[in-house]
C-alpha cells in the first residue's frame, strides 16, 4: 500500500491510497469461489457453477463490494501509519480500478486540531461564598407555606400578593382589538404574569370599581399586530382575595412527607434541600465562568464535521424535549443555524477540557463520582435505591465518570487562576440564577 498526504485547506486532509492489484484481485477472486458454492443457476449442479460463469454475471457487482471494503481497511491502516486523527468520516473516491492493475482512491476528511491551551495563569475567577442565614430559611418556609394557602374574599383595597377577580377590554386609538378582551379573569398580583405596567392601578382598587390601565407592548411582544403598540385598558375589579396561609405546625410539616420531629424536623430537611441546590448552584455557576474564560482566551479551528455532528445532538435534543412537550411528530426539520453557535461552543469546550484531561493524565476519581453519585442520590427518598440503580448501570456509571472527569479540568483549572472570593446573599445567588 502507498499513501501520500495532502493538505488541501486548513484542517482538510486527502489521502491517495494505492493498493497493489493482487491483494484486490485475491479478494475477487475468493469472494466470487465463495459465491459459486452458493448460487443456483440453470444447466449447473449446485456447488458445481464453473467460477467464470460467476465472474460473468456477478463480476463487477462483486469488485464493487471488494473495492468498498478494500477502500475502508486500507484508510484505517494509512491513518494509523501516517499517524492521523479523522475529525469525522470520510469522503471516498475511487480513481483507479481495473482487474490486474493496481487499485487508486482518494479520501477526503479534517482532522483534529493541534490543541493548545493557553492563558490559563490569568484567568481571574469571583468565587461567590454563602451562607444559609435563619432569615434564609425562614423566607424558603414562607414559600411553601404560599405554595398550600387558601384564597379568601376581602373586603379591602388590593395589595401585592393578593389575587383579584376582573373584566378588562383593551383598545388602540379606540378600537378594541383580537386577544384584548375578558371576564372573570383571575390575576394573582405581583406575579409580573401580565404586559409591563398592567398590574400597578389595579394595586390599591376595591371589588366594583373600575381603574384605567395604559400600558405599551413590548416590542418582542408575540403578537406582531401589538409590537410596540399604545394600549388603553378599562378593567373592572370584580373580586379581591386575600392569601390564607396554613399555620407552621405538626400537620403542616406532614404535608412534606414529615411524620416524627414537626415543624423543626421539616426546617431541617428544608435547609438541607437548600444547602444541595445552593451547592450545585454554586458549582454550575463557577463552571460556567472558567469554561467563559477559557474559551475567551483560546481561539480554536474548529472541524465542521464535529460542529455537524453536534448540531445533529442538539436538533435531536431538541425534538425529544418537544415531544415530551406534547408535540407532533410531524415536527419540521429544525435549521441548522439554529443551533449553530452552541454547537461550535460545545465543540472548543470539548477539545479544550480534552486537551487538560490529556496533557495532565486525568483520570476519573472513584471518589468523586461516589460523591457526585450520592449527592445526585440525596434528593430522592431512598437514596440507596437510587446508589445500587447507578452501581448496577455501567452506561450511567460511565456518564457519571465523564462528569467527574470534566470537573477535575475544571478544578486544575482553577488550580492554575486567580480565584477571589466574593461573599454573597442567599437570595442573590438563588434567585438570580431563577
Amino acid at each position: 500500500m502507498q499513501v501520500s498526504v495532502e493538505t488541501t485547506q486548513g484542517l482538510e486532509r486527502r489521502l491517495t491510497i494505492t493498493v497493489p492489484a493482487e491483494s484486490v484481485d485475491s479478494a475477487v477472486k475468493s469472494r466470487l469461489q465463495q459465491l459459486a458454492k452458493t448460487q443456483r443457476i440453470n444447466g449447473f449442479r449446485p456447488g458445481k457453477v464453473p467460477v467464470s460463469v460467476i465472474k460473468k454475471r456477478f463480476g463487477q457487482a462483486v469488485r464493487q463490494e471488494v473495492a468498498g471494503d478494500v477502500m475502508q481497511q486500507n484508510f484505517y491502516q494509512a491513518i494509523v501509519q501516517e499517524k492521523i486523527q479523522p475529525a469525522g468520516m470520510p469522503k471516498f473516491e475511487l480513481t483507479k480500478d481495473e482487474d490486474g492493475a493496481d487499485l487508486e482512491f482518494v479520501a477526503s476528511f479534517e482532522v483534529y486540531p493541534e490543541v493548545e491551551v493557553n492563558g490559563v495563569s490569568d484567568i481571574e475567577i469571583e468565587k461567590p461564598v454563602v451562607e444559609i442565614k435563619d432569615e434564609d430559611l425562614d423566607n424558603m418556609m414562607e414559600t411553601l407555606q404560599k405554595q398550600h394557602a387558601t384564597w379568601k374574599e376581602v373586603k379591602r383595597k388590593a395589595k401585592k400578593d393578593d389575587r383579584v377577580v376582573i373584566d378588562f377590554v383593551g383598545s388602540i386609538d379606540g378600537e378594541e382589538f383580537d386577544g384584548g378582551k375578558a371576564e372573570d379573569f383571575t390575576l394573582e398580583l405581583g406575579q409580573g404574569r401580565m404586559i409591563p405596567g398592567f398590574e400597578k392601578p389595579i394595586v390599591g382598587a376595591k371589588a366594583g370599581e373600575e381603574v384605567t390601565v395604559e400600558v405599551t407592548f413590548p416590542e418582542d411582544y408575540h403578537a406582531e399586530a401589538l409590537k410596540g403598540k399604545d394600549a388603553v385598558f378599562k378593567v373592572n375589579v370584580k373580586k379581591v382575595e386575600g392569601q390564607q396561609l396554613p399555620k407552621l405546625d405538626d400537620d403542616f410539616a406532614k404535608l412534606f412527607g414529615v411524620e416524627e420531629g414537626g415543624v423543626d424536623a421539616l426546617r431541617e430537611e428544608v435547609r438541607k434541600n437548600m444547602q444541595r441546590e445552593l451547592s450545585q448552584t454554586l458549582k454550575a455557576k463557577l463552571k460556567e465562568d472558567v469554561i467563559a474564560k477559557l474559551v475567551e482566551k483560546n481561539e480554536i479551528d474548529l472541524p465542521q464535521a464535529l460542529i455537524d455532528q453536534e448540531i445533529d445532538a442538539l436538533r435531536e435534543q431538541a425534538k425529544q424535549r418537544f415531544a415530551q412537550q406534547g408535540g407532533g411528530a410531524n415536527l419540521p426539520e429544525l435549521p441548522a443555524d439554529l443551533f449553530a453557535d452552541n454547537a461550535k461552543r460545545r465543540v472548543t469546550i470539548g477539545l479544550l477540557l480534552g486537551e487538560i484531561i490529556k496533557q495532565n493524565e486525568l483520570e476519573a476519581s472513584d471518589d468523586k463520582v461516589n460523591e457526585m453519585i450520592e449527592t445526585s442520590a440525596s434528593a430522592y427518598e431512598d437514596p440507596q435505591e437510587v446508589i445500587e440503580y447507578y452501581k448496577n448501570n455501567q452506561e450511567l456509571m460511565q456518564q457519571m465518570r465523564n462528569v467527574a472527569l470534566e470537573e477535575q479540568a475544571i478544578e486544575w483549572v482553577l488550580d492554575q487562576a486567580k480565584v477571589t472570593e466574593v461573599t454573597k446573599a442567599f437570595d442573590e445567588v438563588m434567585n438570580k440564577q431563577a
